[in-house]
């Protein structure tokens, strides 16, 4: 979640004026609100997250506190293969996030039975969100990326969705996304900015079923 913060700001002859910062994270939010706070010219400091939601610098305290040990900053990348012959797909799953102050990342691989390849970048994303889940994601915006425009553009809304076999699928990620209480924020990206899951994709159709972790830090990936 980013915040943007709002303060009224008294000269030494009384005038006020008020400012507005760009987007952060939470930990800066609050080092900028402390510092904000010394200077004793601040008459009012509220922090807008990205929902619009307003929050005081004793709340960004205690939210801090709260979620120290949930994961959070999560950024997200799924892909599909699919084999028309066999009708079978790849699954891939990236999932970086930050949990006690490290950067760590998921990867995640399994193989599944498609009807084509659109289908195939549905169910990915759906295994995704699932991964997400039992990683304990919540309550947060979390960026999907991945390279299926289908996918991502009508997820947002961005393009309509005709087909049934489809739509059944957005139902299923929706209904899994607001029972996490998790807004998605799609950002389509290039083939070759999806390269891992690609991989991981292609490692499941391949029957390579992948479960790994890694944090910041550690020796080996």
């Amino acid at each position: 979640m980013k915040y943007h913060i709002q303060w009224m700001y008294k000269t030494p002859k009384k005038q006020s004026i008020l400012f507005s910062s760009d987007e952060t994270d939470l930990e800066t939010a609050i080092s900028i609100g402390e510092d904000a706070e010394k200077t004793g010219r601040a008459q009012s400091i509220e922090f807008i997250d990205s929902r619009g939601t307003s929050w005081t610098l004793k709340e960004l305290k205690k939210l801090k506190l709260e979620v120290a040990h949930e994961p959070t900053d999560v950024e997200a990348f799924f892909d599909g293969n699919y084999n028309k012959l066999s009708k079978e797909a790849g699954l891939g799953a990236v999932i970086y996030y930050t949990i006690n102050g490290k950067r760590s990342r998921m990867r995640y691989s399994q193989k599944a039975e498609a009807l084509s390849n659109n289908e195939a970048e549905y169910m990915a994303f759906y295994f995704l969100v699932q991964k997400l889940e039992e990683l304990g994601v919540q309550h947060q915006d979390v960026t999907f990326k991945g390279d299926s425009q289908v996918v991502l553009n009508q997820l947002s809304g961005e393009w309509p969705c005709y087909e049934e076999a489809y739509s059944r699928w957005l139902d299923k990620i929706e209904k899994a996304l607001k029972k996490r209480n998790i807004r998605p924020i799609c950002v389509p990206v290039a083939r070759k900015d999806n390269a891992e899951a690609d991989k991981l994709a292609g490692q499941g159709l391949s029957g390579i079923k992948v479960a790994s972790e890694w944090t910041a830090g550690d020796q080996d990936e």
